[in-house]
């Protein structure tokens, strides 16, 4: 079980201090993860089932808030599988939207892109930027607070990635005016948005139809082995690619 939680140190502070911090608040440890020849290791909750015990019991009878920014969804690693057929565009940064702690943004960084890797959760961001420093990256790689429910960042992109945000069906209108704010008026300029087969996608596609031509390729994959799972378990994962209609 984690220590009581201190307070959480700035984005911008030393690593040690950043990975103090999140083993204090939540018990950690990196977990590999690798594609092709590429390596990393990505900072995880040690033991979500204890995290989330105490959560329940803090919580005394209220609602809990699940820290599902943690996880690594299969979606996320097909994605990062995807990226690496993309050739990197020096000066100009590939944006990852409600990254969690930032595996698409990771591998793109490590395939070469430069990358900015954007979450609304303060304790995602801080893991991130712990991943960022962990795995060398911090030359391509920057970590900033963004909602794509309706912030305005100072440049648009030539890519924007997104791992399993397509749940809520209230945030669909947002997102979508965030990505024709956002995304680079070029012709290779596209929005990547994965995310499991069994959600509800055709309204967010039916209303994305109106701006964006859209591709789609469903991908079987298999989770590794888990204490939960122990012969793994099967997932049918959307990539969808969106690019402007241009008149």
């Amino acid at each position: 079980m984690p220590a009581e939680k201190r307070p959480a140190p700035a984005l911008e502070a030393p690593y040690d201090e950043l990975l103090d911090w999140a083993n204090s608040a939540y018990g950690v440890g990196f977990e590999p993860l690798s594609i092709d020849d590429v390596r990393l290791e990505v900072l995880q909750i040690a033991d979500m089932e204890a995290h989330i015990e105490h959560l329940a019991a803090a919580a005394e009878g209220r609602g809990v808030e699940l820290p599902l920014w943690s996880k690594i969804w299969p979606s996320s690693l097909l994605t990062s599988h995807f990226l690496r057929r993309l050739p990197p565009l020096p000066g100009r940064p590939l944006l990852e939207i409600g990254a969690g702690v930032g595996v698409c943004g990771l591998f793109a960084a490590a395939f070469g892109h430069e990358t900015l890797i954007t979450d609304v959760n303060h304790d995602a961001l801080r893991f991130a930027r712990i991943n960022v420093l962990h795995n060398g990256l911090g030359d391509r790689a920057a970590v900033a607070r963004a909602n794509f429910a309706g912030d305005l960042l100072p440049r648009r992109f030539t890519r924007i990635v997104g791992s399993e945000i397509l749940y809520l069906e209230p945030l669909f209108a947002p997102l979508l005016a965030f990505l024709k704010t956002h995304l680079a008026a070029e012709p290779e300029a596209e929005v990547v948005l994965s995310c499991n087969y069994v959600r509800k996608q055709k309204t967010f596609l039916d209303m994305a139809a109106q701006d964006f031509a859209i591709s789609t390729a469903t991908i079987g994959c298999k989770s590794r082995p888990s204490s939960e799972e122990p012969k793994g378990q099967h997932h049918l994962i959307n990539i969808h690619r969106l690019r402007m209609r241009h008149a």
